[in-house]
């Protein structure tokens, strides 16, 4: 049996090292890849409804449609014709009276 008021036995000093491997990153231009290609794919669409058929308008035929359009024009009644304004008395203004003198 070992006496327990005995002081441990010496210990090496025990070290410990961690080592942290991070992987290269790739990949990172993909989402650029991805909305390239998306704009890529937006203006082939644009492209093909703006030069088939010319956007879906139909082109006008070669006849000379001749269009008169006269309209009345609307005639607005006049305004009333407002009051002539009252003469105004002349105004003084106000005066402050005179402050008393302090008094000590």
């Amino acid at each position: 049996m070992t006496d327990p008021n005995a002081p441990p036995p010496e210990r090496p000093d025990v070290v410990h090292h961690t080592t942290i491997n991070n992987p290269p990153r790739s990949g990172g231009g993909s989402w650029i890849a991805l909305l390239l290609g998306g704009l890529v794919v937006v203006v082939i669409i644009i492209a093909v409804v703006v030069f088939s058929n010319r956007g879906g308008i139909e082109a006008p035929d070669g006849t000379d449609v001749s269009v008169d359009i006269d309209l009345p024009r609307p005639e607005l009644p006049d305004a009333p014709k407002l009051p002539d304004l009252p003469d105004v008395q002349p105004v003084d203004p106000p005066v402050m009276p005179p402050e008393p003198a302090p008094t000590t």
